[in-house]
């Protein structure tokens, strides 16, 4: 299969604007969840025309979320270039700017997305600019994903659909193109408490949900302990897995015994620990406080997990990203989609333009140096994978 670029192919920067001006939030807060329709279907047009194959995915039709998987050539062994196409919401009166407008000042675009993430789908056409008329051996297989933000669950359809196949992922999450080799997990989990009210000057009158809590409390910082004392992994900045109590709310009056209190927590797992472990750790916790204060405890998960990431130090595509990048692959506390291509079979390493310092912030940008830096590394990649001869 021969790769052949348009000389009408509009430039980066037109590109880019196009993404970042198409609403595609996601949330899990309804007043803020938005289609993704509108990326995939301008993602989609760009690499039609670029001979690729295109498949529109449904992941949610209701919601309007659907993820593209666009291949150009046919094999097993080649190249998949993946990102989300989802933004995170966003702070209007922090933005010095309309977030949905590309603008361009001193060397920087600034718009919501531009890198985490729609900018690198943009750098990847720049990529193939440089390789007009290129012969494929291998296939180039292009995946944009919905919700990635909120629940993952286009990787997760990805994954469960089993059927694609390739020798390496490069997923371009913005690491200020380091290659990433690994990452923590994060289990994001809820608990409630449901005691009985009653007037505060008796507690006998009732059954309070904060004594409960204290108690839980206790135990889950000492579960938290001897995570920490039995995983420690020196490739992480923080060494060894965490456990946040991020918010807690109950009760309704200071007078008044508090009745019900639900607390949110999450834990961010090494590479190597099982999930289902921990999951049945916090069960038996659960179990034990509801029977020592007598009250009815629920566990459930807010989100279905993400497991940690591992790519092997040895590894070919890891080896590839040093050598391209002239900077050793590094290890990350937050979470990817790398997990779900990688349990696929694929070597997988996270990479991409733009700084994670940027993600999520308001007046968010990618610096324009990033982006020829990136598409180059991009070029390479795709000839290694897809046009070398094996």
């Amino acid at each position: 299969m021969k790769l052949h670029i348009p000389k009408e192919l509009p430039s980066f920067e037109t590109l880019l604007a196009k993404l970042v001006g198409e609403n595609s939030i996601s949330a899990s807060d309804s007043s803020w969840d938005h289609s993704n329709e509108s990326v995939i279907r301008e993602l989609e047009k760009w690499l039609l025309g670029l001979g690729f194959r295109c498949e529109v995915i449904p992941v949610d039709q209701q919601a309007g979320k659907y993820n593209l998987i666009a291949t150009l050539g046919t094999g097993s062994r080649g190249l998949v270039l993946a990102g989300h196409t989802d933004t995170v919401p966003y702070d209007q009166a922090r933005w010095n700017s309309d977030p949905f407008k590309l603008s361009f000042s001193e060397g920087k675009y600034y718009g919501l997305g531009t890198c985490d993430m729609k900018g690198f789908f943009p750098i990847i056409v720049e990529a193939l600019k440089s390789m007009d008329q290129a012969e494929l051996n291998e296939p180039l297989i292009i995946v944009a994903t919905a919700d990635e933000e909120s629940s993952m669950a286009g990787a997760r359809l990805i994954a469960q659909q089993g059927e694609l196949q390739a020798r390496a992922a490069v997923i371009g999450e913005p690491t200020s193109i380091r290659p990433i080799r690994m990452h923590k997990g994060i289990l994001m989990e809820a608990v409630e408490f449901r005691g009985c009210s009653g007037h505060s000057s008796n507690p006998d009158l009732g059954n309070s949900a904060v004594n409960a809590v204290h108690g839980f409390l206790g135990e889950l910082f000492a579960f938290r302990s001897r995570l920490q004392a039995n995983y420690q992994n020196a490739n992480f900045e923080v060494s060894g897995p965490t456990l946040n109590v991020g918010a807690i709310h109950g009760g309704d009056s200071p007078n008044r015994i508090c009745g019900h209190c639900q607390m949110n927590f999450d834990i961010r797992p090494l590479p190597g620990m099982s999930v289902s472990s921990l999951h049945a750790e916090i069960d038996a916790l659960v179990k034990q406080t509801g029977y020592k204060y007598k009250i009815d405890v629920k566990h459930r998960h807010m989100v279905e997990p993400v497991p940690a990431f591992e790519t092997s130090r040895d590894a070919e595509l890891v080896k590839a990203c040093e050598r391209l990048t002239g900077v050793p692959a590094e290890a990350v506390a937050f979470a990817t989609e790398a997990p779900f291509l990688s349990g696929m079979g694929m070597e997988t390493v996270v990479m991409g333009a733009g700084s994670i310092d940027q993600a999520h912030q308001p007046n968010e940008f990618l610096a324009e140096q990033q982006v020829g830096e990136m598409a180059k590394v991009l070029s390479s990649l795709i000839n290694s994978y897809c046009i070398a001869q094996p």
